[in-house]
This record gives C-alpha cells, structure tokens and sequence, in this order.
C-alpha cells in the first residue's frame, strides 16, 4: 500500500518445497539519492580518482553539517585519526588519552606516531569514557585527550574540555560512530580542537570506505591536507618538504558522500526511528539494559546496542549464537584495547571494571534505515525467546 514501509528481509519462505531462513543484517548501506546519478558523472567525466569537483564538494558539505570552517577527506576513519594526531604534532615520548572500550583504531593510530595511549575506564550510563578516570593518567608526558563519541552517544565534552585546558592538552573527538549526534545543541564534529569520522560501508552516512578530519583551526586543516597528499607543497607541484601519505579520497567516493550528505537529515532520523521502536519493543522484557540518551544528548544510534545483565562472555556469545539460527545477526561489543596483545603490556596492573562488563555482556542489534516495525518486533520476540531458555 503507498506509504508503507515495506521489509526488503524475509525471515522465512519457501524454494521448491524448502522451508529457507533469511538473515537480517546488522548493517545495511541505504543509498536511495543521488549517488548513482554521481558516480556515473564521474565515471562519464573519467575523474575518478583523487582529483575531481566531488571532493571538495563534499568536504564543503560535511564541514557546513558539522559547523566547523574545514572538513579534510581521507581514505579510511584510521587515516583520519592517523593526519589528526600528525597535525598535533602527536610523535615519539607522548601519552594520548583515550577509552579503553573502543575500536581498536583509536589506539593504533596514536602508535603509527610512535607515542603511546593511555587507557581510561568508562561511564556505566553512556559507556563513553569516564571524565573522572582521565584525570589520573594525566602526567607530563601527556599531550592529548581522544573523547570516543561510542555507538553514536557524545562524550562529556564540558568535563574533558575544562580537564584538557587545565592541563593544556588537545582534545581530539572520535567522532566515527556519530555523525549527526550532539552535545548540548552542538553537533560531534565541532566539539574539540578536531574531529575524526568514518564513513565506512556501515556508517550512518557512507562513501563505501573513508574518512573526514574536522577543525575550526587552520593551521590544523592545512597540515592535515599537506599530509594527506604525500606532503607535496600545493603550490610547488612535486616539491614535498615533508614526509607524507597517499590518504587521498576519490572523487567516486565523495560522489557518493556527497548524494549521502544531501540526504544526511534523514538517515539520522531513521537511526532515531529504529531506536524508537527497539526502545518500545524491548522496555518491559527482563534482564537486559538498554542504551540511555543524556539529557544533554542527541543520541543517533550508529548501533542499536543491548546489555544482558549479569551475563559473561559465554552466556553473551550463546545468545547471539541462537539468534543467528533465528536469522539474525548481531555483533558482541568491543574488546577493551588494554586487552589486546599489542597494548596489554602498558598498563597490566590496572583494573577497568566498567569496560570489562560491558565487553562481557553487550550486543548490537541490526541497526539500519531499512528495518520495518515488523522486523524489529520479532527481532525483539526472538530475543524474548532465547533469554528465556538461556
């Protein structure tokens, strides 16, 4: 019927007398504007490399939604903390600041530098780090703060901001998962001294694979291009007075990034809309916590995310298990990186019992544009089934 959202997943039907279970996807890319009318321009025009009107089309785009004077496109989210963290003149000797409960990529990018991070526990409401734990790994070779915007919730950026002035740190937002949310009526992307996005296959606004640097800072801005260039002075060609990096976004991809922005409005709202209904077909059943939104907050739900309450790793890994035999597929929540065989001998001796909890006991649910009212009910009838005999 016209106006009804119709379900492009079909849980179960029938092939030649066979009874065929479909699987709903954790993430599904939506890409209902313009972008294949753009990429076709660019394919039509041959530029479809690192030079093309898309590229700076789209940064224009992304710095104007952010609010900010600069948005630096990249190959990858890594990529664009990697420039960041160079444009701050992160190197050998300095400590960065971060979560432990985190994609990994927070803390490798600050070891392609050289320097070495500094694992801080989380806040059990938002599951962003936690202000108050920052402050004891500060010390003098601290140099900066990575706030982790997670699942698409802000950090409290107030505190970190006031902690980071004291101390005359840099605060850098990881803002990969949350493009769109915002903090006290000001969006991720303009929160600290820079920014970092993703805009990989699963993200709320996508080019496939790639990255954005934000700033309102200049100098930042014009070290972070110099960089993602191969440090080729831009009005010298193929003079680099500096050691740098092919990081480079094709115009196909900011083709696409930019038919996304065009319709950035409303992928956010249908990552609000798919909450919503999670949020009501899951509130009365028992043993779970669902995630909050701060009163400060605008929360865009990059991952509908759940915690089974009590759970460990075990129990967690069979539930998913029997939800994938229903057909749906889940992702269990990161590992905290002091965990990680790279990083664990940094601080070996330190407890991070918020963090681990949440790794022990949470899952993302699917979470894209394209669940109906109906997937998202049984998706939650399902879960209702499986805790109840697990």
């Amino acid at each position: 019927m016209k106006g009804e959202r119709q379900s492009c997943f079909y849980r179960c039907i029938i092939e030649g007398g066979t009874r065929v279970l479909k699987k709903i996807p954790v993430a599904v890319p939506v890409l209902n504007g313009n972008e294949s009318k753009y990429v076709m321009d660019c394919i039509e025009s041959t530029w479809i490399s690192s030079n093309g009107s898309y590229i700076g089309r789209f940064e224009q785009q992304f710095a104007d939604f952010c609010g900010v004077k600069h948005a630096v496109s990249c190959t990858s989210g890594t990529t664009a903390l990697h420039l960041a963290l160079l444009a701050h003149g992160v190197q050998a000797g300095d400590e960065i600041i971060m979560p432990t409960f985190s994609f990994i990529a927070t803390a490798n990018a600050v070891a392609y530098c050289g320097a070495t991070p500094v694992f801080a526990d989380s806040d059990p409401d938002t599951w962003n780090v936690d202000p108050a734990s920052i402050v004891s790994k500060i010390t003098d070779k601290t140099k900066g703060i990575i706030a982790v915007h997670l699942y698409g919730h802000p950090a409290d950026m107030d505190r970190i901001n006031e902690m980071a002035e004291h101390y005359g740190l840099f605060v850098l937002e990881d803002a990969a998962e949350a493009i769109g949310a915002e903090y006290k009526g000001k969006r991720t992307g303009s929160l600290g001294d820079s920014a970092v996005f993703s805009t990989f296959g699963n993200k709320i606004i996508t080019t496939g694979e790639g990255g954005v640097f934000t700033t309102n800072q200049d100098e930042l801005a014009a070290k972070a291009r110099l960089l993602r260039g191969q440090g080729m002075d831009p009005d010298h060609r193929y003079w680099h007075p500096i050691i740098g990096y092919n990081y480079r976004m094709t115009n196909i991809q900011a083709a696409i990034g930019c038919a996304q922005m065009e319709k950035a409005e409303w992928h956010i709202a249908e990552r609000i809309r798919v909450a919503g209904l999670y949020g009501e077909a899951l509130q009365s059943l028992e043993g779970i916590s669902l995630p909050v939104q701060k009163e400060w907050a605008k929360h865009v739900y990059w991952m509908y995310s759940v915690v089974l309450e009590g759970a460990t790793e075990q129990q967690r890994d069979l539930v998913m298990r029997q939800l994938l035999e229903l057909g749906i597929e889940t992702r269990p929540f990161f590992y905290p990186m002091h965990t990680m065989p790279p990083y664990r001998h940094l601080q070996p001796d330190e407890d991070f019992p918020v963090s681990m909890k949440l790794c022990a006991s949470g899952i993302n649910l699917p979470s894209h544009a394209l669940l109906t009212k109906e997937d998202i009910q049984w998706i939650a009838d399902c879960l209702a089934k499986v805790l109840s005999r697990c």
